[in-house]
Parts: structure tokens; C-alpha cells; sequence
């Protein structure tokens, strides 16, 4: 039986996909996941409204990996951020040194019809561990790539290993170099639209663009103890629903 997955990344608060979304796992059921950016965001000093939240809601995601545009440097409006959600958020590569409750999770398993599923996200860093701003607003960035070979070495044989990576196409490309164990990468940040997977090292790269113009849908299968890619391509997400 094969593993179905829908992605979206850097939304950046474009709405009226849900309906859609919906419609595409009624008739073929999957996870679906988002990789950050999802929100307007800001950095700046006071609470913001986040319309697409409802939107997001709506759609049902299982989880979604932060962004820049979730990421704030301030901890009480990123656990804002983090409650008005119904789904988890999802960063590894991020720790707080104040050692106040992570309002997101470091990983995450799912299990879906016998499949085992291990997701992990990382976040592009802000500003080098070491840096003053460590010390204004206690928050580290680890190392992206260090962190995803700590948690591949971790993962058991037979779990399906996913990272939702806002990263950006090229170090997705390096990624899968560095850790071929990932079984696959969904990414976005650098804006890259890939009409299929692009497979490095054996690990297939998936980058569905920006502004919901498509979700992608990957179909993933066992050969083992290994996971392999069955099938991937693009769905139009909002184009479709602004044609109809």
C-alpha cells in the first residue's frame, strides 16, 4: 500500500484553497502538510490578525513546519502564533536557551495504515548560534544540516523519515546529498516550483511554488525496510479555484 502526501509552502496569506484541498483528499486520501510561510507574518512589536489561519483550519493540515514568516524574535508572540493554530508546528533546528516551553514541537510520528512516520522541519537561520541576538531573545538556530544527521541517525530501520525543509531549493539539493537516509524532502522558501520531484542522491526533492498555485502530490512506497518514490506531480490549487 502506498503513502500519499499533499505539500503547500509560502501561501504568504493567499486564500480560497481549502475547498479545493478538500476535494483532492475526499477522492484521494493523503497527509497533508505545509512547509512555512503560510502567514502575512511580521517582526514587528504588536499582535497581528492572521486571516488564512480559518483557511488553514478549514483544509485540515496535519502539520506544518515554520517559517520565517512564523518565526518571531519575540517568544510571546511565537507562542501566539503557535495557539491560534489547530495543527502542530513543527522546527528542529530551533531551541530556546531561557529553556521556556517550546511552543512547537521538535519532530513528530504519524501512523497511517501501517505506515510509520517520522517528519522533522528545519527552519533557515536567522542569525549565527553565538550571536548577541542569542543573548537578547534566547533563541539558538542549530546548524540544518548537523541537525538532520542527528535525527536520521535516531530514526529506527523501516520509519518512513520526512523533513519539511524552509530552506530553499539549493540547500534541499544539499541536503539530500549529506543525509541519504531522508526519504523525502518537501520544501520551500526560495520560491521554486518543480512540476516533478527531483531526486538527489536518491532522495527526491518536491517543491510546489509559492502563492498556492499548486499543491504537490507524492506517492511514496516500500521496497523493504527502504521507502521509495512511486509517483509526483503538481495539482493546481488556487489557479483551479479561480477558474471555476
Amino acid at each position: 500500500m502506498s503513502l500519499r502526501i499533499y505539500h503547500t509552502s509560502d501561501l504568504h496569506d493567499r486564500r480560497g484553497f481549502a475547498p479545493r484541498l478538500r476535494e483532492l483528499r475526499a477522492a484521494a486520501p493523503g497527509l497533508l502538510f505545509d512547509c512555512g510561510d503560510s502567514l502575512r507574518g511580521s517582526q514587528t512589536m504588536y499582535f497581528r490578525r492572521e486571516p488564512i489561519l480559518a483557511e488553514i483550519d478549514a483544509a485540515g493540515y496535519d502539520a506544518q513546519g515554520i517559517g520565517n514568516r512564523e518565526f518571531h524574535y519575540l517568544y510571546s508572540l511565537l507562542a501566539a502564533r503557535a495557539r491560534a493554530m489547530r495543527h502542530p508546528l513543527v522546527c528542529s533546528n530551533l531551541i530556546d536557551t531561557r529553556k521556556r516551553p517550546l511552543p512547537f514541537l521538535q519532530s513528530l510520528t504519524l501512523e497511517r495504515g501501517g505506515w510509520r512516520v517520522r517528519l522533522f522541519a528545519l527552519l533557515v537561520v536567522q542569525y549565527p548560534a553565538g550571536s548577541p541576538w542569542e543573548r537578547v531573545f534566547g533563541w539558538r538556530f542549530l546548524d540544518p544540516f548537523a541537525t538532520a544527521r542527528r535525527v536520521a541517525a535516531e530514526t529506527a530501520p523501516g520509519e518512513t523519515l520526512i523533513v519539511l525543509s524552509h530552506l530553499g531549493l539549493r540547500d534541499d539539493r544539499r541536503l539530500a546529498r549529506e543525509v541519504p537516509r531522508l526519504d523525502l524532502i518537501l520544501g520551500g522558501h526560495s520560491h521554486d516550483t518543480l512540476p516533478a520531484p527531483e531526486v538527489v542522491g536518491g532522495v527526491p526533492i518536491v517543491h510546489a511554488g509559492p502563492y498556492g498555485r499548486f499543491v504537490s502530490c507524492t506517492e511514496l512506497e516500500r521496497d523493504g525496510e527502504r521507502t521509495r518514490l512511486k509517483s509526483g506531480e503538481l495539482l493546481p490549487l488556487l489557479r483551479a479555484a479561480e477558474s471555476r
